[in-house]
């Protein structure tokens, strides 16, 4: 019995992180469709991925934690993450928008590697199997920027994004740590981000986000985007923060080129998926 409910818990954690990645590419997906064929602006697609997050942590704040744990002595690293956060979510958009779905899934890899130097910097003890992980995954990545393994388009776009969620994530981690709950963090940056893609959705795109709800596609869509946060934050109850993350960064891979394929018409599958199955071995090596 206690050898079935240690692999039970696990696997019940893994399949979290598998639907939970699954949506989020769904939303991912119909977002970068509709917004090059003209549908909504990048603005409305912005808002739409937050609406539902914003909505599942505002109700753990009021019906389970029933208070609001945030600190005015936070405000040094919180104020330069809330300014990484909305460039960081803006240029996130429009990498969505102009790379290929399997570059923006193999580059955003880069995250990892940086995290993992922020930690040794800090002073955590990173183990033999960690850095042969990073070391994989590295090469991974400069295999990916001297092939022609995918596309190039918006590889700035998605570079960016690596290196600022590298900065975001640390900052959060720091916050959490030594400051604010959790939910209260999170609630705060991403009502912050609602109302910049909200804002941005009215003055600059003259669009209503609001009545994108009321239609079925873009309501699928922004459902999605709720269903793979809300998915995730449990996903880390059934597992060690390290396996889930590294289980999360290698489905999105995965998720990414299929639909990348599948959907966009994308091509040389075979190195890509070739290439997953060499970050998956590192991702792998980052948990030991």
């Amino acid at each position: 019995m206690w050898l079935t409910t240690c692999y039970t818990i696990p696997m019940i954690g893994l399949l979290l992180a598998l639907a939970a990645t699954f949506f989020t590419e769904t939303q991912d997906s119909i977002g970068k469709r509709t917004v090059e064929d003209g549908r909504q602006s990048i603005y409305t697609m912005g808002f739409l991925s937050l609406f539902w997050g914003f909505l599942f942590f505002l109700g753990i704040i009021i019906f389970i934690r029933k208070e609001f744990l945030f600190s005015l002595a936070s405000l040094p690293t919180f104020i330069p993450r809330a300014i990484l956060e909305v460039a960081l979510a803006h240029v996130s958009m429009l990498a969505i928008i102009r790379s290929d779905r399997s570059t923006f899934g193999l580059i955003r890899i880069g995250t990892i590697p940086l995290l993992l130097a922020v930690d040794m910097t800090l002073g955590y003890s990173v183990s033999g199997f960690a850095l042969l992980g990073i070391g994989l995954l590295v090469a991974a990545l400069l295999f990916v920027f001297w092939s022609r393994a995918i596309g190039k388009a918006g590889i700035d776009y998605v570079l960016f994004t690596a290196v600022a969620a590298a900065a975001t994530l640390s900052l959060f981690k720091w916050n959490i740590t030594h400051y604010n709950a959790l939910e209260a963090e999170q609630i705060v940056i991403i009502g912050i981000l609602a109302a910049y893609f909200f804002l941005m959705s009215r003055v600059v795109a003259k669009e209503n986000p609001l009545a994108f709800l009321l239609k079925p596609l873009f309501l699928f869509q922004s459902l999605s985007a709720g269903l793979g946060e809300v998915l995730m934050s449990f996903a880390y109850l059934f597992g060690a923060a390290s396996v889930i993350t590294a289980a999360k960064r290698a489905l999105s891979v995965l998720f990414a080129i299929l639909s990348g394929h599948i959907y966009f018409k994308e091509k040389r599958l075979a190195v890509k998926l070739a290439l997953f199955l060499f970050l998956a071995v590192g991702l792998l090596l980052l948990t030991r």
